[in-house]
């Protein structure tokens, strides 16, 4: 249900159908909006001040829109009185085919008329003409119909959508232009339900062919499933906000569909569907304030943080090739859990196949890419720490699994090359990342990520992030990203990036020729002996966690396992 005053009704008659709108739930009032702040114009979008007046969010959405700031020649109304008729000419818009960079997407109709609807398409296929360097856009449809029903005609909307489009401030991410760009974001939504929507990301494992296909749906479930009292009020704060604030709404929306549907029977043979399902019929379940609600109370990683994430799934990506949509194939997703690890050429004495395809859900998106490849084993090269190094070194990431002598399993996901060790001369020193986790698998199964995942309050994000992370953009240009494939990705949840507590916090992994240590601070997650034959284990700091086994133990057989790219062979 749409919501309109009825002055509204004169001054944007235009496209709407006032049949399919709740005049009775509007607010008469006149307001107006005056501040400036940035931060009190945020509380006022998230509280929904003009969400209740037609003629009101459109004069904040002109006024937000029109501070975008832009390239140089970015069209506007005028150029579209100037073209329309030249690429429209007589004929229907309906009979005219849409550009391949909409993807077949969702045309959502919302509270639009007949003529709104082919208003939608021909301000579709003028942008087409003006923006030659689109490749893929699947949100623009519902961004331009959205629109609409707050412009005064046509020209305005196609200026307005033209002003989104050509943003060129490096810090404001808006809308994704590129299939690059598209699928990365697809990645990183993975990569964000993997550690803030963990029951969730449970299910999709369980029940999904291919886990980032249904993640890859998270911009539809906005862009074109989302009721319009919904997708409204999630534009009103991404205007002041920017492109976290889409991630934070489908998280929630993952997190809703979880709770509602949690114990039930699939409605359907697809999980991709029961969500869409799900999301269109959200007014069921969910009002829109609760939905935002729900979004904000999400403790995100920093814009910067995720700029970075965003970046190094980017060039995962474009190391693989897949930089645009196959026409003929279904673009290269991420190993579904049950294909990357076969059971056919999959052998650990340690895990069994299903063991293993729990922990391939766990790691990143980027490297799910790939299939497990044994680089070390004690069984086969005997149980020394200098060949643990000579043959764990030039690998990254790395899975570490022991099996002990009393058959208990634990593990750590390790983000980092061993080889970093020697930056620290012959001291032991700590490295890695925040992507670092450690694991039990038997007697029970429990995974313990960085304490700051779970517990940002204890650090805060430092102005040195914004010295080591590049600029996000709607279209990151491939020059703002190394070119040579043997760069390291973007250094994503490095501990410099935060205003630890102590170091201790931030204690990943360290290698010596005397011990191997996983986390750190009052306490040690791992320490592995020289022999490779004894072991401890603890609480500490950096993982918060619970010790992995029997707090000393005795090693059985230890495997080190890298990541084989499977797509370039």
């Amino acid at each position: 249900m749409c919501f309109a005053s009825p002055g509204a009704m004169d001054e944007y008659r235009c496209f709407v159908d006032w049949d399919k709108m709740d005049v009775s739930a509007q607010s008469q009032d006149t307001k107006e909006l005056t501040c400036t702040d940035f931060h009190e114009l945020k509380q006022l979008a998230r509280q929904g001040y003009w969400a209740k007046n037609h003629s009101l969010r459109a004069k904040v959405y002109h006024k937000l829109i029109s501070n975008i700031p832009c390239r140089t020649v970015t069209p506007d109304a005028n150029v579209y009185r100037d073209i329309v008729v030249k690429i429209i000419g007589k004929r229907s818009s309906s009979s005219l085919p849409l550009p391949e960079f909409v993807d077949n997407s969702l045309i959502p109709t919302y509270c639009l008329n007949a003529e709104g609807v082919g208003a939608v398409r021909k301000i579709i296929l003028c942008i087409a003409n003006q923006f030659p360097d689109i490749s893929f856009c699947p949100a623009l449809p519902s961004v331009i119909a959205l629109l609409l029903h707050y412009s005064k005609d046509e020209a305005e909307c196609f200026e307005q959508v033209c002003r989104i489009l050509a943003c060129n401030d490096p810090s404001k991410r808006l809308i994704d232009q590129t299939f690059l760009a598209f699928e990365s974001s697809c990645m990183t939504f993975g990569d964000l339900v993997n550690k803030y929507c963990q029951a969730a990301h449970k299910l999709m494992v369980a029940v999904s062919e291919d886990v980032l296909e249904v993640y890859s749906d998270w911009q539809r479930w906005l862009f074109g499933e989302l009721p319009m009292a919904y997708i409204a009020r999630v534009f009103d704060v991404f205007l002041v906000e920017g492109y976290k604030v889409l991630y934070r709404v489908a998280l929630a929306l993952l997190k809703f569909f979880h709770k509602v549907r949690a114990g039930q029977p699939m409605e359907s043979d697809s999980i991709q569907q029961d969500i869409r399902a799900f999301v269109r019929d959200i007014a069921k379940s969910v009002s829109p304030e609760r939905l935002l609600e729900k979004a904000f109370a999400i403790r995100l990683f920093s814009r910067k943080e995720i700029q970075l994430l965003q970046m190094a799934n980017e060039k995962a990506l474009q190391q693989k090739g897949i930089t645009v949509k196959q026409k003929s194939l279904a673009p290269p997703k991420r190993q579904n859990v049950h294909l990357a690890v076969h059971a056919e050429n999959f052998k650990s004495e340690i895990v069994s196949v299903k063991e293993m395809r729990d922990i391939w859900s766990w790691i990143p998106e980027r490297f799910a890419l790939c299939q497990p490849l044994l680089l070390f084993t004690t069984l086969e090269h005997g149980c020394s720490l200098s060949r643990f190094y000579s043959h764990s070194e030039g690998h990254e990431p790395t899975l570490l699994l022991i099996k002990t002598t009393a058959k208990e399993v634990c593990g750590a996901y390790l983000s980092t090359d061993w080889s970093e060790r020697r930056r620290g001369g012959s001291k032991l020193s700590f490295f890695g990342t925040g992507e670092c986790f450690v694991f039990r698998l038997q007697p029970e199964v429990e995974r313990y990520e960085w304490v700051i995942i779970k517990h940002p309050e204890l650090a805060s994000t430092t102005s040195e992030t914004e010295n080591h992370a590049q600029p996000a953009s709607s279209t990151l240009s491939s020059s703002s990203i190394p070119s040579d494939p043997s760069d390291r990705l973007s250094p994503f949840l490095a501990a410099r990036h935060f205003n630890l507590p102590s170091k201790t916090a931030s204690m990943f992994m360290a290698g010596s020729s005397d011990c191997i240590i996983v986390g750190g601070g009052d306490g040690q997650a791992l320490y592995l002996d020289a022999d490779l034959n004894h072991g401890r284990t603890s609480h500490c700091n950096t993982f918060n966690n619970q010790p992995l086994c029997s707090e000393s133990f005795q090693i059985s057989i230890l495997e080190v396992w890298g990541f084989r790219d499977t797509m370039n062979g």
